[in-house]
């Protein structure tokens, strides 16, 4: 079994498309992506079409992130009580619930917020945030007594997440922690689409690998997109993907 773990794709579809293009040369056979499908990135609507498209192509399991629950239950909105940047992303969430039907909300609001299976001799757990939130940080350079305390709840062997735009890794005793960076919005300085593959050769063991694998895509197009978008802040938006940073311009 080898799988791709995607998160926070963020309504990049060209990274989006990149990175299962990827994928497919790794010989993946099952995709997970843990949330965060469609606020504050170039192409909200189309790229959750393209994703409902693909789970019926595809062995697909989603999870719901943070903005994608905020896109259903943040109802009225009101942005003017925001201040920079805490506005630009209030604007990216109305516009999202502006352009995404009802249809694609519903969708969204049936993800949910964690998937356990038993793959192979291990039980794995994906989450968005953390196993008790989906807005918790899991960053790289964290104490490891700070990782220990957010999993303490969480009896799984191996944790996937992603929520930070970081990648990620912690061993721990007889845990593994693994966040998968973004696909469509990364803050490693790095302006490349961020997931993991997670390689389980052999179900009769308990043997895994798990590479964090970073794909070029075009970068270019999908800050124009981003920048077009008609809501205040997205050219900040649009600044910030071209970087790769988590830092307002």
């Amino acid at each position: 079994m080898k799988a791709a773990v995607l998160s926070d794709i963020h309504g990049n579809l060209e990274a989006l498309k990149a990175v299962l293009e990827d994928a497919k040369k790794e010989k993946a056979d099952r995709i997970f992506i843990c949330g965060d499908l469609a606020m504050a990135g170039p192409q909200p609507s189309e790229t959750v079409d393209f994703l409902r498209k693909l789970s019926e192509e595809e062995d697909v399991t989603f999870i719901q992130g943070n903005t994608d629950e905020m896109i259903v239950k943040a109802v009225g909105v009101d942005r003017e009580k925001y201040t920079p940047p805490n506005k630009i992303m209030a604007n990216a969430l109305v516009y999202a619930q502006e352009v995404l039907s009802d249809s694609q909300k519903e969708f969204l609001s049936e993800l949910p917020f964690a998937h356990t299976e038993t793959i192979g001799q291990i039980d794995v757990l994906f989450v968005h945030g953390s196993p008790r939130r989906n807005n918790e940080d899991i960053l790289p350079n964290q104490p490891v007594d700070k990782i220990k305390e957010i999993i303490q709840d969480a009896d799984e062997d191996l944790i996937f997440c992603g929520h930070t735009h970081m990648p990620a890794g912690y061993q721990l005793e007889n845990q593994t922690v693994v966040n998968a960076g973004s696909v469509g919005r990364p803050f490693s300085e790095e302006p490349k689409a961020c997931y993991v593959i997670f390689n389980y050769p052999d179900l009769e063991k308990s043997e895994y690998e798990i590479v964090h694998k970073f794909v070029d895509y075009d970068v270019a197009s999908a800050v124009e997109k981003l920048k077009k978008q008609p809501f205040e802040g997205s050219e900040a938006l649009a600044h910030m993907l071209e970087k790769a940073t988590s830092r307002y311009p």
